[in-house]
């Protein structure tokens, strides 16, 4: 696959794919692990319930949440569905923060993984 525009939708979408595809093994591995580990832990944690507020409320920590979030591919996805039926107890978890903030990791170190799947794609890196 030489599209740099496929890798990097297919890496955004599915964490370590854009490697995968250009067999890049055991990055592609690595990285879908991590991120995936990363997502796996945040929302058990209770992370996609975070924030516990509204756009109105705080804006630009809204807005940094979504696009964090957003990083994670089909794990944005994922997590807003476990978001749309909240526990009712769910911020009253120990750990509902540090799942938000794991979940906000998870998805920025995806971007970071885009990136660097593009760069190879386009010769840049290798």
């Amino acid at each position: 696959m030489d599209n740099p525009i496929v890798i990097g939708i297919l890496s955004w979408f599915i964490p370590g794919g854009g490697h995968l595809i250009q067999k890049r093994l055991k990055r592609g591995i690595i990285i879908a692990a991590v991120i995936w580990t990363l997502f796996i832990i945040a929302v058990l944690s209770g992370g996609s319930h975070y924030p516990g507020f509204e756009f109105k409320d705080g804006a630009l920590l809204y807005l940094l949440n979504s696009f964090a979030r957003l990083g994670n591919g089909l794990g944005a996805v994922i997590s807003w569905i476990v978001a749309s039926r909240p526990a009712p107890n769910v911020a009253a978890l120990a750990t509902f923060e540090y799942g938000g903030r794991f979940l906000e990791v998870a998805g920025l170190l995806n971007f970071l993984a885009v990136l660097d799947a593009v760069d190879i794609s386009l010769g840049r890196k290798k």
